[in-house]
């Protein structure tokens, strides 16, 4: 079977990036038209299907399938969304451009990269159908930066896959578990009143100061929760609002806070927990806060080891001169929406997650050529003739 093309690989990237995908809004449907377009011109069936999202201009997934004759179905999963470009670039994020062998833009490695290996890995499968039997179906999906719209879709669209491979910047290492969060608006109550005479009312902020310490005891706790790939549970105050004039005592204080659970915790245990948090500041520190609003809400996931996919996809990575061993996400990601229909999978793909969300973004050229064989390879091992 042919070898990855990095020319081609870097044009198909140099016209992803082009496309602006920050999210929000999101606006992928263009982009995930011209991925179809590609995706067609592989052989492909291929369709930029709608996803819903109440408020917002059309987002699509683009969807393509490549069937050869009965046998296992697998999927290769990434998003066309990315973060907003924030600032400090040292040159246009949304023009890719080259320096040193690394090819810089938002969305580079996360995970306009992993797509354009991924779609490679389809290119070369299509030209050599012989070598193999089964169905592949490339979902490269929307809203993957803040509610996964585009995989939950994809998920309930089709059964379970015999193995899903979810792109995003791992440094071509496997990995086969990832983190959870839960992302809990918590607002402390107060009483208003003139800043001379604070004993007439409740500072929501001395009140939200109290609760802060309380949390830090709790994230020492569950320091304690850890699994061998992912690290420990924690918890992390991440924004904190409150006041609105020099002279009044704020009656409300808005703490945003970022809970990541190891794959055997659950969202409802934990929502339960920072209840009790809450229940107990307030019977011990006389501190009035409720759960506001849940801004994310996502499982962990771990897919065992001896799962064929994650050898196959250990197998390819060695081959293919990559780490052979097997890790896991501190962050979270879109596998966990289809280990929940029962769907093993791995997370694998070109650049590194230091270089994500910042500026001057990356993806080395020659990393990308990895991807794409690393990804051919476990598909070739996963749908054996």
């Amino acid at each position: 079977m042919s070898a990855p093309d990095s020319g081609r690989l870097a044009g198909l990237l140099e016209r992803l990036v082009a496309f602006d995908t920050q999210n929000p809004p999101g606006q992928e449907t263009a982009a995930a038209e011209m991925l179809c377009g590609e995706l067609r011109g592989y052989g492909m069936e291929a369709s930029a299907r709608t996803v819903p999202h109440e408020g917002f201009p059309p987002r699509a997934n683009a969807v393509g399938i490549l069937r050869n004759g009965p046998g296992p179905v697998i999927c290769f999963n990434s998003h066309i969304d990315t973060v907003p470009v924030g600032e400090g670039w040292s040159s246009d994020p949304l023009r890719l451009i080259e320096r040193d062998g690394k090819l810089y833009g938002r969305g580079a490695c996360d995970a306009k990269g992993p797509i354009v290996a991924m779609a490679e890995a389809c290119r070369l499968l299509a030209a050599g159908r012989s070598a193999w039997r089964g169905t592949v179906v490339a979902a490269f999906v929307a809203d993957e930066e803040l509610n996964s719209r585009g995989s939950k879709a994809v998920a309930a669209e089709f059964p379970a896959f015999d193995g899903v491979i979810v792109g995003e910047p791992t440094d071509n290492t496997v990995l086969s578990a990832h983190r959870g969060a839960v992302r809990p608006l918590i607002r402390v109550h107060g009483v208003t009143a003139h800043s001379s005479r604070p004993h007439l009312g409740v500072n929501a902020i001395d009140g939200a100061a109290r609760l802060l310490r309380a949390i830090s005891a709790y994230d020492r706790d569950i320091n304690q929760r850890t699994h061998r790939l992912v690290g420990c549970a924690c918890v992390s105050a991440t924004q904190i609002r409150g006041g609105f004039a020099d002279n009044i005592i704020p009656d409300r204080c808005d703490i945003v806070l970022d809970r990541r659970l190891v794959p055997d915790e659950s969202t409802d245990d934990v929502l339960a927990e920072l209840q009790t948090l809450l229940d107990d500041v307030r019977a011990t520190d006389n501190v009035i806060a409720e759960l506001f609003d849940i801004r994310g809400l996502a499982a962990g996931c771990e897919t065992p080891e001896s799962a064929p996919v994650v050898q196959a996809a250990l197998a390819a990575a060695a081959r293919n001169g990559a780490s052979p061993v097997l890790g896991g996400l501190t962050g979270g990601c879109d596998l966990v929406h289809f280990r929940a229909k029962g769907s093993p999978g791995v997370i694998l793909g070109p650049g590194s997650l230091g270089m994500a969300h910042k500026p001057d973004e990356y993806v080395p050229r020659e990393a990308l050529v990895q991807a794409a064989s690393i990804y051919r390879d476990i598909a070739l091992e996963m749908l054996r003739g």
